[in-house]
């Protein structure tokens, strides 16, 4: 998108340097100041941009280059619109462009602003960030020993990057904790966008972001399970826990895989004329077959898209935790030889009509993350009643007390490896490692999968 300014001779009777500020400001705004200059306030405010520049470039205790001053100017004023709106130069757009390919240099981690501190959405999967166990909703309060308050979000973020193999020490606060320190090394980012498994006859797919890869490689694993299980397939789990959004044009191409017919998103802007609807096109690639979204507060914008279109239409079970809650659209236009910006131009709106903008997409079914924990308490049962019917004798009931009492820790345990199911191998892993939420997406499914069996 190209945007033109034509500068009235009216602004002539400003000073040399503030006519060149507008000049540039002109070229980057999306506004005609033939039309603005008669808006005295405005006019007035932008003679003000003018005079501060050529203050700062006169005055400032050190020489500071126009284009770097023009840079910050144009950040700060994007970046007071909201966490998403921001200004690109050359190398951050080729950045983005080849983010969104699916390979990139970092960390691994999606963030946004937050109370004047980098706010992590989601570590991605396989990166250092996410093997340095760093979690949504961590708060990075500084960056090699230097604060990030007052720091704009490019600002932040460009001084997390760095060559490959460096390190970086992040100090990191969670919740109610101190604040620690975390040293992660930069390496490339190679994201595989699809992952997938099979339990019992269940398929399992993770999608770790909405790249070019995705819908590809999501119909790609579909065909697998269908070969490899054939007519044994009960449903697909479909995991965007973490999953930080990318591409629209991904989210409403996931959603269509799996919708027949309706409204997937639609996007709005300002006036509400400027408004835009996608709907989804005839077939489902997995035949109506039992599916389970997986959610958390790591999943944003594209997987919110997915979760909520797949909701409304009522043809997915969404499980796990409310979703981050990022309802905004960024429009990219290019800037030809200056970079891009990126802009938030519409709310998006569910099937429904409703806005997730800061709300998210709550589940249908809340499950927390949980660990086994041995309780101190034991377990009573109508046998251990004193008078109860048909009772034991008293040597037996303390005999089996006491062994309630030592094998209480086995026993939960066995319990809950028993409603995980056989193919987690809940017993070789550690507490940490057990995934309820997954466990509990499977057993809709096997449950699904009965029901039906029973209506035959």
């Amino acid at each position: 998108m190209e945007n033109y300014l034509f500068v009235s001779k009216k602004i002539i009777s400003i000073s040399l340097i503030s006519a060149f500020f507008l000049l540039a400001v002109g070229y980057f705004s999306p506004f005609n100041l033939s039309v603005e200059a008669k808006n005295s306030e405005t006019y007035r405010q932008l003679t003000l941009f003018g005079d501060v520049f050529q203050r700062v470039r006169e005055a400032y205790v050190e020489e500071v280059p126009d284009k770097k001053l023009i840079k910050s100017a144009i950040n700060g004023m994007l970046a007071n619109l909201d966490p998403h709106s921001s200004f690109m130069d050359d190398e951050d757009f080729e950045d983005m462009q080849v983010q969104t390919k699916g390979a990139f240099g970092g960390l691994g981690i999606e963030v946004t602003m937050e109370d004047g501190f980098v706010k992590v959405v989601s570590p991605i999967d396989d990166t250092p960030a996410d093997k340095a166990n760093i979690q949504p909703g961590d708060l990075i309060i500084g960056i090699d020993d230097e604060g990030v308050y007052g720091l704009t979000l490019d600002e932040a973020v460009e001084k997390l990057r760095g060559e490959i193999g460096e390190p970086v020490v992040i100090t990191i606060r969670r919740g109610n904790i101190d604040p620690f320190e975390v040293k992660i090394i930069r390496d490339e980012i190679k994201i595989s966008s699809v992952k997938s498994e099979i339990f019992d006859n269940i398929g399992y797919i993770r999608l770790t972001t909405f790249s070019q890869q995705t819908t590809p490689g999501l119909v790609k694993e579909v065909q697998n399970f269908k070969k490899e299980l054939g007519d044994k397939f009960q449903g697909i789990v479909l995991d965007l826990r973490n999953n930080p959004g990318g591409l629209l044009s991904e989210a409403i191409s996931v959603s269509d895989s799996f919708l027949e017919l309706g409204e997937i998103v639609s996007t709005r802007g300002r006036d509400g004329k400027d408004s835009t609807h996608h709907y989804s096109r005839p077939g489902d690639i997995i035949n109506g077959l039992p599916l389970v979204v997986l959610i958390n507060s790591g999943s944003a914008s594209a997987s919110e898209i997915v979760a909520g279109a797949l909701k409304d239409h009522k043809r997915a079970v969404i499980l796990g935790t409310r979703s981050f809650g990022k309802g905004s659209v960024q429009t990219v236009i290019p800037l030809p030889g200056h970079g891009a910006m990126r802009l938030t131009t519409a709310r998006y709106y569910t099937p429904s009509g409703i806005s997730i903008q800061a709300k998210g997409i709550s589940p249908d079914i809340e499950v927390e993350v949980a660990k086994i924990e041995p309780i101190d308490f034991g377990i009573v049962r109508e046998e251990d009643i004193r008078g109860a019917l048909d009772k034991k004798q008293e040597d037996d009931k303390a005999n089996k007390i006491a062994d309630n009492e030592d094998n209480i820790s086995e026993t939960l345990s066995n319990d809950n490896e028993t409603s995980l199911g056989d193919n987690l191998d809940v017993s070789e892993k550690s507490q940490d490692e057990i995934d309820f939420q997954l466990s509990r997406a499977l057993d809709l499914i096997r449950g699904a999968s009965v029901f039906n069996s029973l209506k035959k």
